[in-house]
């Protein structure tokens, strides 16, 4: 049985999430999938798995709907199945950003975009700096070389963080990642509208670690994912990493909780 990770989000407006999310669930249990897929008014954001000719279904059948037409999707193999259940949530944002009026759907004036291939001179670049938009826990677990972790515990205070350096910042690319790349999707336009030249990469870590062999030799440490597997190497295969070695801060304490609910064992 070959089983398939798949990752997904598109901003896009959606009338009635409610009704969406219904279709959702009723689609995930006809294709026996599991996953975690949140809808909100401003789009989509989803991670979901099973075997491979199902979720490539489900895929198909996403793109074929309204807004949805060639939505990415970044695909990993997997030794086991990473979710024991099919949970769609319907939210008021399918990721918070903490800024009134700031939507992944709002353009910048210039494409952020940039490539893996384009993201590898990056990181070579004086005049880049490069930053982790994720988690201090995720950081510490593992980083593009080079990086900067901000320091945050929650998404919402990652503005507060760019307003504090941005200053310093003039003058420079300010080159940003996260997983998947959702978190740099709400970000970007907000951050060239504080005057910052940006550049985000495209489809996140879970991109590059499949666009390159050797992505090891930027790609310091392991990558968190939120499921059972807990953690991806380099070259995208599952580490044996467990949540407590994950989640050490006591301040954590509430999301080993929430990843040991994942049954990581089983």
């Amino acid at each position: 049985m070959a089983l398939l990770h798949s990752s997904f989000y598109r901003f896009t407006p959606m009338a009635d999430p409610t009704a969406f999310a219904d279709w959702l669930r009723a689609r995930g249990a006809a294709l026996s999938l599991g996953g975690v897929v949140l809808v909100a008014e401003e789009g989509l954001s989803a991670a979901i798995a099973g075997e491979a000719a199902d979720v490539l279904a489900m895929e198909a059948e996403l793109q074929a709907l309204p807004g949805l037409a060639g939505l990415p999707v970044k695909h990993n193999r997997c030794e086991r199945r990473p979710f024991s259940r099919f949970k769609v949530s319907v939210k008021r944002e399918i990721v918070a950003f903490g800024v009134p009026g700031v939507s992944g759907m709002q353009a910048g004036t210039v494409d952020t975009h940039v490539s893996p291939q384009r993201w590898r001179e990056l990181l070579d670049d004086p005049d880049t700096v490069v930053i982790d938009n994720r988690n201090s826990f995720e950081f510490k677990l593992g980083r593009f070389r080079g990086a900067i972790d901000p320091g945050v515990a929650h998404f919402r205070d990652f503005p507060a963080y760019v307003e504090a350096h941005r200053a310093e910042w003039q003058g420079k690319t300010v080159a940003m990642y996260c997983t998947g790349g959702i978190r740099c999707e709400k970000t970007a336009a907000w951050m060239q509208a504080q005057g910052l030249k940006v550049a985000q990469l495209d489809g996140g870590i879970l991109n590059y670690l499949a666009t390159f062999d050797d992505a090891a030799a930027d790609w310091q440490g392991e990558c968190y994912v939120f499921d059972k597997r807990i953690a991806i190497d380099a070259a995208a295969r599952e580490t044996g990493t467990t949540a407590e070695q994950v989640f050490t801060d006591p301040a954590d304490a509430w999301r080993l909780a929430r990843a040991k609910r994942l049954d990581p064992a089983a």
